[in-house]
């Protein structure tokens, strides 16, 4: 028990990695919520003590080919640095694993680092931190919406993006605490990993093995240290949640819509109670893309895309780094959350990794959700919830009400950025399907190019603004129109074939529900003599066409179709668009148009 003590007091928050989400409750006769941690400051997460490093050793020296010549050299390595040091195992990245004779400050820790650095064979060092898990806060007001899917001003028009793909044959990897049974999810569950090799903080009597179900991460008061919060928490679920939002059955008459329903999840464990570490994360990643990790099998569902709803203060270290680019050198798309401290993501690891989407969190009226980080960092934004005791404004998804174990599988709404990063992994899933072909760096410059400003207010950087999901699979990654047409915004409609083309488009200045009287400018060029049809698509009340290019906005000119004949001149020019109700001219929603000729 007293080593155990050590290692809980010791190690906790070295890096203050969290799960980035802030809970609500279930229903109205929840008790009021607990507040809500406060996030741990970088720099004094960094001063936590150290009992391990990671060490990269370049590929051609005998310490990256051999375990004993790894383990000599780090007996070599203390002994230049006064301290004991000794290999503990081989990472699924080839680096090296080395465990301190008891805890070491910062001072001492980065004595036995700069030994390791001075070797021309060393590529990198850095510490094995710890990384743990904020608590859930619930409220007491039940959410059984999902207005973040499908709402006209801040949803991700999730639905418009099911025509096109519904994650059919992609896997998705939730790098999490693991997943509890629920009815929901479980047709989409494939076998995953527990990559935990602390039985402490695995809390289910073992260290790493094969199965992925999360016993509970909740935690006494004083367990996990000082820098963890000082109360009792229960178990968050997290993992479950977040799988959700990705993949929860749909059409099946219960519960909630993943919005890619039919894409499968792979639960990998590394985050239990008071946290996990940044040797057990490197290995869930590289095992998740399909890489080796010793003492794990061979995974048989490698990840199309990666989620990880967890961060905290600190760089990107060099380690975790080079497991996120092997991850998507093999072709997995890894989606990470900005953090939830309301501060620049720069500050935050793995937000601040190349080659990841860096995702910052939403509210439901479209302004940058209170406790998001935000920044240059930030790849783009997507609903994440902001919910206030009287509120019912969080994410809704799949859970369990047990706390300090499973009990019975429940729905609860949830708030963080560790829920806006499973809408934007979803949403990869959706288009790999749709796509398959499309790379990691194409996935994200199309989600990015499709996003929609921020309906409502942004300081400090949002990214691309928010995520459209039916524009990006109308567009980059869903069905594509026939050879020849282009039909894009902000450029030409070049008609060079007969066919027929149903697209949606995002016309810049409209978000969600229009102005009656808004006017918008939109290109199009008629390059082929033959009949244009063109006509405007809305989901209700009508959508009027100024069928004049050089008209005013007067009644007789507004229609809903328009046909040029064979006989007329060719139609180019920029048509002028408005939206009315259909009733009484107050709002309307462009929501696709149909060319037909």
């Amino acid at each position: 028990m007293n080593g155990y003590r050590r290692v809980r007091t010791s190690l906790v928050a070295a890096t203050a990695t969290a799960l980035i989400c802030v809970g609500t409750a279930a229903s109205a006769a929840a008790p009021a919520p607990a507040p809500a941690p406060a996030p741990v400051p970088a720099a004094q997460a960094d001063q936590a003590p150290v009992e391990r490093l990671i060490v990269g050793y370049k590929s051609m020296s005998a310490e990256a080919k051999s375990d004993s010549a790894a383990g000599k050299d780090a007996e070599a390595k203390g002994k230049k640095a006064g301290e004991s040091l000794d290999f503990d195992r081989r990472l699924g990245t080839g680096a090296a694993l080395i465990s301190l004779d008891g805890a070491a400050d910062e001072k001492t820790a980065d004595t036995v680092m700069a030994a390791f650095r001075a070797d021309p064979d060393v590529a990198y060092v850095v510490p094995d931190r710890r990384v743990y898990a904020t608590a859930a806060t619930p409220n007491d007001t039940e959410y059984s919406r999902q207005w973040d899917l499908f709402e006209a001003t801040a949803g991700m028009r999730v639905p418009g993006a099911w025509d096109k793909a519904t994650g059919s044959g992609v896997n998705v990897s939730v790098i999490d605490t693991g997943y509890v049974a629920h009815s929901d999810l479980s047709a989409n569950i494939v076998p995953g990993y527990d990559f935990i090799s602390d039985p402490f903080m695995a809390n289910d009597g073992g260290g790493r093995d094969g199965n992925a179900a999360d016993p509970g991460d909740w935690m006494l008061q004083g367990e996990c240290g000082d820098n963890y919060p000082e109360r009792d928490t229960s178990s968050s679920w997290h993992g479950t949640h977040v799988a959700g939002t990705i993949a929860a059955s749909t059409h099946n008459g219960k519960g909630v819509a993943g919005i890619a329903y039919d894409a499968k999840v792979q639960p990998v464990r590394v985050l239990g109670k008071c946290g996990g570490t940044t040797a057990d994360i490197m290995d869930a990643i590289t095992w998740s893309s399909g890489g080796s990790v010793a003492g794990a099998p061979s995974n048989p569902y490698p990840a199309d895309v990666i989620n990880m709803s967890l961060g905290g203060g600190g760089s990107c270290d060099a380690g975790t780094q080079s497991a996120i680019n092997a991850a998507v050198n093999r072709g997995s798309t890894i989606v990470v959350a900005a953090g939830n401290s309301n501060v620049n993501a720069s500050g935050f690891n793995p937000a601040n990794c190349s080659n990841v989407i860096t995702v910052a969190a939403s509210d439901r009226e479209g302004n940058r959700a209170s406790y998001s980080n935000y920044g240059t960092i930030v790849d783009i934004t997507a609903p994440g919830g902001e919910t206030a005791a009287s509120s019912a404004n969080g994410i809704w998804s799949t859970l369990n009400s047990g706390t300090r174990g499973p009990v019975g599988e429940n729905y609860k709404a949830y708030q963080g950025t560790s829920m806006a990063a499973p809408h934007i992994a979803g949403l990869a899933a959706l288009m790999k399907q749709a796509n398959p072909s499309m790379t990691p760096a194409q996935i994200e410059s199309t989600i990015k190019s499709k996003a929609r400003p921020l309906p409502g207010y942004c300081s400090g950087g949002c990214g691309a603004g928010l995520a459209d999901a039916a524009a990006t699979l109308g567009a980059g990654g869903g069905t594509q129109p026939p050879s020849g047409t282009v039909f894009t915004n902000s450029s030409n409609v070049n008609i060079v074939d007969n066919a027929t083309v149903t697209s949606s488009i995002a016309v810049s200045g409209i978000s969600g529900y229009a102005s009656s009287t808004l006017k918008v400018d939109v290109d199009i060029k008629h390059t082929y003599r033959g009949d244009l049809k063109i006509e405007l698509v809305a989901p209700s009340g009508a959508a009027a066409l100024l069928k004049d290019v050089s008209s005013g906005d007067s009644a007789d000119n507004v229609v809903t179709t328009y046909t040029v004949d064979a006989s007329s001149v060719l139609a180019s020019g920029t048509w002028k668009l408005r939206v009315t109700d259909g009733y009484s001219g107050d709002t309307g929603y462009i929501d696709s148009w149909s060319l037909t000729f």
